[in-house]
């Protein structure tokens, strides 16, 4: 008899899978309150809340701006409020800025203007973790074990969101306005995630990366941080990402100092990155080569 194969979350744990490198791109977003049960996918399977074909044409919309759409709602007994907020997200670095707003129903959307033009500016984090259990099981169990504490935590701010990549790192959350993915996040970890964020500090045990960077930039900031113990979020940005080959040279500004970081890039041993996954296949890998100032 076939043993049951581990969650994917599981599995990538007892590997000691790579975190950094692995937040998805996204400079601009535009969430929206989705009020109900989601399916495969928020927009489209939520028809106690969303006709699906709207929701098709409200993600066509935003993807055609440049955005990358993201469901979010209040968790557990919150939910039912029945109301269509939106946020509208600068994850640029240097243009980092979030928007609130509010429609009184969905076919508005269609209309809001997409630009930044509108909107109520926000100097309060969102923070958002996927509970979006009809795509991977496991953002459901250990995104919802993440969630309790959180909401005892910095109720105001907190959401549940649909799908962000990276299900074998769950629990999964991002940060925004910077975008700051985090992974393998327990509930005994979220609180010093936010307290480190609203002092202006990542929190690098379980940071993935930040969606307006690319994935080299994403672990060369990881080894500079390690290097010169600099937990700073607005720091060690990108100057220059250079390829011969399978060698990858990062040149980060660290306080008006440059920073040079090598990087090996490679791929794994095949492996399932999600629950549903039934051929495994291999991901990227980087290797530190070296850093200098």
């Amino acid at each position: 008899m076939t043993s049951p194969a581990l969650p994917c979350s599981d599995a990538a744990r007892e590997r000691g899978d790579a975190l950094t490198g692995t937040g998805s791109q996204g400079l601009r977003w535009f969430l929206l309150e989705i009020d109900s049960p989601w399916g495969h996918s928020a927009f489209l399977n939520a028809e106690r809340a969303l006709d699906p074909d709207l929701g098709l044409r409200i993600a066509r919309r935003a993807e055609s701006a440049g955005m990358r759409t993201l469901a979010i709602r209040r968790p557990g007994r919150r939910r039912g409020e029945g109301r269509w907020r939106w946020a509208i997200v600068d994850s640029r670095v240097g243009s980092e800025s979030i928007k609130w707003g509010e429609v009184s129903a969905p076919e508005e959307v269609l209309t809001l203007p997409l630009d930044g033009s509108t909107g109520a500016p926000s100097n309060q984090p969102i923070v958002a973790v996927c509970a979006h259990g009809r795509h991977d099981r496991c953002c459901a169990v250990r995104g919802r074990r993440v969630l309790p504490p959180l909401m005892d935590h910095d109720p105001e701010n907190t959401w549940e969101c649909s799908h962000l990549g990276g299900d074998r790192f769950a629990g999964t959350m991002i940060v925004f306005p910077e975008g700051l993915y985090y992974g393998n996040v327990d509930d005994s970890d979220v609180v010093a995630i936010v307290d480190a964020h609203r002092q202006g500090l990542v929190e690098p045990r379980f940071l993935r990366g930040r969606s307006s960077l690319p994935a080299p930039v994403q672990v060369a900031q990881h080894h500079a941080r390690e290097a010169l113990f600099d937990n700073r979020i607005d720091t060690f940005h990108p100057v220059s990402v250079e390829q011969d080959g399978s060698t990858l040279t990062v040149t980060l500004d660290h306080d008006g100092q440059h920073l040079v970081v090598m990087l090996e890039q490679g791929l794994s041993e095949p492996i399932t990155t999600t629950c549903a996954a039934t051929r495994p296949g291999g991901v990227r890998t980087f290797q530190l080569v070296s850093i200098s100032e």
